[in-house]
C-alpha cells in the first residue's frame, strides 16, 4: 500500500509540473500578413509575453522561402545582438525592442522581400514560442493601352472577328482585364464574344497581360464604343484604370440611298453651280453609285456631280442608284431640281422716247420670272419711281435723260435684271447758266464752256473777235439733255466770244466778254506800273485775281507819295536859292525823269489809251511807255 501511495504522489507531481509549465509558457502574437508597395518601408511587429526578463530571453528572426526551409538572419540572446550578413536585405533591416515588442523594419522593400517572417522567443524557465507574418509586396502597373483593328470589319453572321487588343505591363500581382462595350461589360459567349488573354512574367518578376477581343460584328456595332478596364492591387486596396474608347469601322451593305443638293442651299437660280450628292445608309467600299438625269439621259458614275452655270434646262428629276458588287443588288432614290429664272427686262416703248414739252411720259418695264419680282426706276443713281409703270407728267428739259429699270427677285439674293430708256424732250436750244460771262485773266488762254439743252441735239458754233472758231477746236459732246461745247481762246487783248446753239426748233446765244490784263515792269526795279486795256461791257466787270490788284494799287500809292516828296524837296531848294535859274531847274528835272523813267498811269472812261505824265508834267510819248 505504501508503494501505491508513492506512485500516486509521483503522478500528481508530474501533472502539476506540466500544468505549471503550460501556465508559464512564452506566448508570441504576430499579424497574419503585412502589405506594402514596392519601394516603401515594411514594419513587422512581434509581441510576446514571458515572466523572464529580456536578459533571460533569446529572440530569433527567420524567413522562410518555401518547402519549410528557414534561414535565421537575426538573434538576440539577453542583450547581445547578432545579424547574419549573408541575406539579400541585410543592409536594409533593423530590429528594435520596446515593451515586449520586437519590431522588424525593412526599408526600400523589393519584390524578393515577399516572404514568410518567423519570430521565435525562448525563455530560461518559461519555455518557447513563435509566430509568423506573410509580407506581401504590390507593384502598380503602367497605364493600360488599347489598339483597334485598322481595317474595316465586314458584317458576318457566322464567325467572330478581331475587334482590338488591350495590354497592361509591369504589375504585381497579376492585373485583370475586362472588356466593355458602351459602358456595359462584355460577357464571354462562345461564337458571340471571345476573349483571349496572354500573361508574360518579366525577368523582374512583374506581370504583363495582353487581352484580345473577338466578336461577331453586326450593323449596330458601327456606333459602339469599346474600351478596357484594368483591375490591379495595391497595399490595402484594389484599384481600377480604364483605356480610351475606340470605334471600329463596320462595313455593311446599304439598304436605302438618298440624293440631295449639297449646294447652293435654298432656292437655285440660273448661273449657279449645283453640287449633287448621292449616299447610301451602308458602309461598304464595294458599293457603286450612278447618278442619272432622267430628262436628258445623262449619267455620271460617281456619288457626287457638279453642274456649272445651270439654266432652266437643267431642271428635272435626278436619280441615284447604288449597286452592291457582292450580290449585285440595286437600290435607288431620286430628287427633283428646279432652276429659277429671270428673263431680261423689256421696256416699252423700246430704248428711246422723244417727247414734246408739257406732255406726259408713260413707260412700262416687265421681266418674266418663276418667282415674284420687284421693279424700280432709277435716274442718275436715284430712285424716281417704284413699280412696273413709269409716269412723268408735264415733261421739261429736266425730265430728259436715261431711266434705268431694275427688276429683282427678293427671295434670291443677286437675282436681278435691268434695261434702260433714254428720254429726249424736244424744244428750242436753251443755254444753261454759267457762273461767269465777264472774264478777267492774266493767262494767255481761257477755256469757255457752253452747255445747251434741247432736242434734237443742238449744234454749237463759236465766234470770237478775230473770227469763227474752227470745228477742230470746238470740242462738242452729246449729253442726256443736249450738247456741251468746250473751246480754248487765245487772249492777246480784250475780246468777245459768242456761243450760238441751234436746232430745227430755234436758236439761243450767249456772249462772253474777255478782259486781258498785263503787268508792265519799268526800268526802276522798285517801282512797277500796271497798264490795263479794258473794253466796255453791258455787265459790270468781274475781278479774277483780287490779291494781285491789291498789291498793284499799294505799289501805285507808294510811287505817288515818293513823287510828292520829291516835288516838295525841289520846291524847297528852289525857294532857298540852292538851284540856280529856271533853265537849270528844267534841265535837272528832265534829266532825272528820263533817267528814272518814273511814270503814273492816268485812266479815262472815254478812251482806251493811258496818258503817262512825267514828274514835270510833260506828256510822255507812247514809245517811252
Amino acid at each position: 500500500m505504501a508503494v501505491r501511495d508513492s506512485a500516486s504522489l509521483l503522478v500528481g507531481l508530474v501533472v502539476l509540473l506540466h500544468t505549471w509549465r503550460a501556465w508559464a509558457a512564452v506566448e508570441v502574437n504576430m499579424k497574419d500578413k503585412v502589405e506594402v508597395n514596392l519601394g516603401e518601408k515594411a514594419q513587422i511587429p512581434c509581441l510576446y509575453t514571458s515572466d523572464d526578463g529580456i536578459g533571460g530571453l533569446t529572440i530569433e528572426w527567420f524567413y522562410e522561402k518555401g518547402l519549410g526551409v528557414k534561414k535565421r538572419f537575426f538573434q538576440q540572446a539577453g542583450l547581445m545582438k547578432t545579424v547574419d550578413n549573408s541575406t539579400h536585405f541585410t543592409e536594409r533591416i533593423s530590429v528594435n525592442h520596446s515593451n515586449n515588442t520586437m519590431m522588424l523594419t525593412i526599408r526600400d522593400v523589393k519584390l524578393e522581400d515577399q516572404l514568410d517572417y518567423i519570430c521565435a522567443v525562448k525563455g530560461l524557465t518559461d519555455g518557447s514560442g513563435e509566430g509568423r507574418t506573410k509580407l506581401r509586396v504590390f507593384v502598380k502597373p503602367e497605364p493600360p493601352t488599347i489598339e483597334g483593328v485598322q481595317n474595316g470589319i465586314s458584317v458576318n453572321e457566322e464567325v467572330t472577328s478581331l475587334v482590338g487588343s488591350c495590354e497592361v505591363k509591369n504589375g504585381y500581382p497579376r492585373p485583370n482585364i475586362t472588356w466593355y462595350k458602351d459602358n456595359m461589360p462584355l460577357r464571354i459567349n462562345k461564337n458571340e464574344v471571345e476573349v483571349e488573354s496572354t500573361v508574360t512574367t518579366q525577368s523582374s518578376g512583374l506581370f504583363s497581360v495582353k487581352s484580345e477581343l473577338k466578336k461577331k460584328i453586326v450593323k449596330e456595332d458601327k456606333d459602339a464604343l469599346f474600351y478596357c478596364e484594368v483591375t490591379y492591387f495595391v497595399a490595402g486596396s484594389t484599384m481600377m484604370s480604364e483605356t480610351r474608347q475606340i470605334n471600329v469601322n463596320v462595313l455593311y451593305p446599304s439598304t436605302a440611298v438618298k440624293i440631295w443638293v449639297e449646294s447652293p442651299k435654298g432656292k437655285i437660280k440660273e448661273g449657279d453651280s449645283i453640287e449633287l450628292h448621292c449616299k447610301g445608309d451602308g458602309n461598304n467600299p464595294s458599293s457603286l453609285f450612278l447618278i442619272k438625269y432622267l430628262k436628258g439621259n445623262a449619267n455620271w458614275e460617281n456619288d457626287t456631280v457638279l453642274l456649272e452655270n445651270v439654266t432652266r434646262q437643267n431642271s428635272g428629276v435626278y436619280e441615284c442608284i447604288s449597286t452592291n458588287t457582292e450580290n449585285f443588288e440595286d437600290i435607288s432614290n431620286n430628287t427633283e431640281v428646279f432652276v429659277n429664272y429671270l428673263d431680261p427686262a423689256v421696256v416699252m416703248p423700246n430704248n428711246v422716247m422723244v417727247m414734246a414739252k408739257g406732255n406726259e411720259l408713260k413707260a412700262t418695264c416687265n421681266a418674266l420670272s418663276s418667282l415674284q419680282t420687284k421693279t424700280a426706276w432709277f435716274k442718275n443713281g436715284q430712285e424716281v419711281s417704284e413699280g412696273h409703270t413709269l409716269i412723268l407728267k408735264n415733261v421739261t428739259f429736266d425730265t430728259a435723260g436715261v431711266y434705268k429699270c431694275v427688276v429683282t427677285v427678293p427671295e434670291i439674293e443677286g437675282m436681278t435684271t435691268s434695261s434702260s430708256l433714254r428720254v429726249h424732250v424736244e424744244g428750242q436750244p436753251e443755254i444753261m447758266e454759267t457762273p461767269l460771262t465777264v472774264i478777267e485773266t492774266f493767262d494767255k488762254t481761257v477755256e469757255l464752256v457752253c452747255d445747251v439743252r434741247g432736242y434734237p441735239a443742238p449744234t454749237i458754233t463759236w465766234i470770237v473777235s478775230d473770227g469763227m472758231v474752227p470745228d477742230s477746236d470746238n470740242h462738242m459732246t452729246t449729253t442726256d439733255y443736249g450738247t456741251k461745247s468746250v473751246v480754248m481762246v487765245d487772249v492777246t487783248s480784250n475780246a468777245t466770244a459768242v456761243c450760238n446753239a441751234s436746232n430745227e426748233h430755234g436758236t439761243d446765244m450767249r456772249t462772253f466778254n474777255i478782259k486781258a490784263k498785263t503787268i508792265i515792269q519799268t526800268t526802276t526795279p522798285a517801282i512797277t506800273t500796271i497798264s490795263s486795256v479794258t473794253a466796255a461791257t453791258a455787265s459790270p466787270p468781274k475781278t479774277i485775281k483780287k490779291e494781285s490788284n491789291g498789291f498793284i494799287i499799294a505799289v501805285l500809292i507808294v510811287c505817288v507819295l515818293l513823287l510828292a516828296i520829291l516835288g516838295s524837296v525841289l520846291y524847297f531848294l528852289y525857294k532857298k536859292g540852292k538851284i540856280c535859274g529856271r533853265a537849270g531847274k528844267q534841265d535837272l528835272t528832265r534829266e532825272k525823269s528820263s533817267k528814272d523813267n518814273i511814270v503814273v498811269e492816268m485812266k479815262s472812261d472815254n478812251t482806251e489809251e493811258a496818258i503817262l505824265l512825267g514828274v514835270n508834267g510833260e506828256k510822255q510819248p507812247p514809245n517811252d511807255q
